[in-house]
């Protein structure tokens, strides 16, 4: 009869364990460390009221299922018709840098994105911005920082039309899913100053 109990307290165990692991949500992280390909076209701002209607379509990266699901792009090929053409990180509070044209993409660790010399001197410290403009051959650090994804990725521009397309070489460094349950701080209020 003890055996009997044991088969039906084990049965059970693993019935919750599979039901738990089937709720589990698939965020579809990347793959890190490796480097791949991707064609943004056209800029997003570059484009005809009906392309608007359909979303971000290839204007947009989005390193995983989750940023896609959210509609929160990882990175922005952006720049109005004949004017220039930039790049935009995820939403205002994720941040992009320019690490040169002379900087090889597989050469970029994590924390080589943020001090390629890794020299103690203020100039040396890679300059963090929302936005930078296109420039064939560059490599650029992106820092993500949304509400409930965080990331570090490098990617390089190894081909470029402006107002038409941009091929960029990838690799993500880190990339956390944290979904907000409930946890935070009230919203931002770009205006308020502190008491």
């Amino acid at each position: 009869m003890k055996t009997f109990a044991w088969s039906i307290v084990l049965l059970i165990i693993v019935t919750v364990s599979a039901a738990a692991q089937s709720t589990t949500p698939n965020f579809g992280l990347p793959e890190l460390h490796t480097v791949k390909t991707v064609t943004l076209s056209p800029p997003y701002s570059c484009r005809s009221s009906e392309q608007f209607q359909k979303g971000y379509e290839t204007t947009a990266l989005f390193l995983s299922a989750y940023s896609k699901q959210r509609n929160v792009p990882d990175l922005l090929f952006n720049g109005a018709c004949k004017s220039t053409n930039y790049f935009q990180p995820g939403t205002t509070f994720s941040l992009i840098a320019d690490l040169g044209s002379e900087v090889a993409l597989k050469e970029v660790s994590a924390s080589r994105a943020f001090n390629l010399r890794r020299v103690a001197s203020y100039a040396d410290y890679s300059k963090f911005v929302q936005a930078l403009n296109v420039e064939l051959n560059h490599t650029y650090a992106v820092l993500l920082n949304e509400d409930e994804f965080r990331g570090l990725f490098i990617f390089k521009v190894i081909d470029y039309v402006p107002d038409e397309r941009v091929v960029l070489e990838y690799a993500v460094k880190s990339y956390q899913v944290t979904p907000a349950r409930g946890v935070r701080s009230d919203g931002i209020d770009w205006e308020k100053r502190s008491n």
